[in-house]
C-alpha cells in the first residue's frame, strides 16, 4: 500500500510539473485541438498557443526545417490602430503578464503604443519549446524581430535564450534555432536563414510576416505553412499541420462552420469566393463583426 501510495505521489508530482511546463509556453501538453480554435477565446485561454506550438513541434520532428506561421497577433489585427476592447485585453491581461512587461500595460505605455510588436514576442515565447525541441535537451532558440520592442522591458522570457532586433540589412549569428519575426519579402527568408542558423537541419520559423509578396496564403519558397490563421472576407482559412487546409464561415454570432477542406494549399481568391457567396446567401448584408459587436 505504501508502495502504491509513493507511486501515486510520484506520478502527480510529475504530471503536475508538466502541467506547469506546459502553462509556461514550454511544451504542448494538451495540443489545443484540430479545429480552428474558438475565436477570441482561444487568445484568452492559451488553445492557439498550443495549437500552434503543437503543429510546429509536429512539423520540426517530420524533418520540415523551413517553417511559415501566420496568425493574427491580436485579436481583430485589422483594427489595431483603433484599439478595440479585445485587444487591449489581450495586451494587458495576456501578452504584459505572460512576458511580465516591466510598469505592465497603460495608456501610452510602450507595450500600449507597440501592441503587435510585443504580441509577437509573446507568441515567439509559446512557440520556442516546441522550435527548441522541448524542455529536455532542447536547442538554444534564438528570436528576433524586425518591429520596434524594448528588449529590455521583457522580464520573462521562457524558452527564449537570446531575443534582439533583426536587421535585415544584413546581420550573422551562430544560432541552433532562429523564430524570425517579420522578416520582410520572401526573396530575403533564405539569406537570412543562411547567415542567422549553424546549418541547414536547425529549425528557422518565419512568424506573422507583416505583408505578403505573393497575395495568396502562405508562401511560395517552399517553408512548411506549420500553422496558419487567416481572416479573410466573412471568414477565416486554418491549418495546422500535418492537417489539411480548411474554409470556415464566420457567422453573426462569432462561431464558425467548416465549408470546405483542401488537400493541398488553395488559392486565395477561391477561398474567399466560397466562403463570401455563402456568408451573403444566408445573411445577406447581416453578417457583420462590427455591428454584432464581435471588437
Amino acid at each position: 500500500m505504501k508502495k502504491m501510495a509513493f507511486q501515486n505521489v510520484f506520478l502527480g508530482s510529475i504530471l503536475f510539473s508538466l502541467l506547469i511546463a506546459a502553462s509556461d509556453g514550454l511544451i504542448p501538453l494538451i495540443d489545443g485541438g484540430k479545429d480552428i480554435p474558438k475565436l477570441y477565446q482561444g487568445y484568452f485561454d492559451a488553445q492557439i498557443a498550443k495549437q500552434a506550438a503543437t503543429a510546429v513541434g509536429a512539423a520540426i520532428a517530420r524533418g520540415k526545417t523551413n517553417i511559415e506561421v501566420q496568425l493574427p497577433a491580436v485579436p481583430n489585427l485589422e483594427e489595431v490602430r483603433f484599439g478595440t476592447p479585445l485587444n487591449q485585453k489581450f495586451g494587458k491581461t495576456v501578452v504584459a503578464k505572460d512576458l511580465k512587461v516591466k510598469g505592465g500595460y497603460f495608456p501610452g505605455s510602450d507595450i500600449a503604443r507597440q501592441q503587435v510588436a510585443f504580441a509577437n514576442m509573446y507568441w515567439a515565447k509559446q512557440l520556442a519549446g516546441a522550435v527548441g525541441g522541448g524542455i529536455l535537451g532542447g536547442k538554444p532558440v534564438t528570436v528576433l524581430s524586425a518591429e520596434p520592442v524594448s528588449y529590455d522591458l521583457i522580464q520573462n522570457k521562457g524558452g527564449i535564450a537570446k531575443m534582439g532586433p533583426l536587421r535585415t540589412g544584413g546581420q550573422t549569428e551562430d544560432a541552433a534555432a532562429v523564430i524570425a519575426i517579420s522578416p520582410g519579402g520572401e526573396e530575403q527568408w533564405d539569406r537570412l536563414r543562411n547567415s542567422l542558423t549553424k546549418n541547414s537541419k536547425s529549425p528557422f520559423v518565419v512568424l506573422n510576416n507583416a505583408y505578403s509578396t505573393t497575395y495568396g496564403l502562405g508562401n511560395q519558397r517552399n517553408y512548411e505553412e506549420a500553422y496558419y490563421l487567416k481572416r479573410i472576407s466573412k471568414g477565416w482559412v486554418f491549418r495546422a499541420y500535418p492537417g489539411p487546409w480548411k474554409a470556415y464561415l464566420e457567422k453573426p454570432d462569432g462561431s464558425c462552420e467548416l465549408l470546405k477542406t483542401y488537400k493541398t494549399k488553395p488559392q486565395l481568391n477561391e477561398v474567399a469566393e466560397i466562403v463570401r457567396d455563402e456568408s451573403f446567401k444566408r445573411y445577406a448584408i447581416n453578417n457583420d463583426r462590427w455591428m454584432s459587436g464581435r471588437m
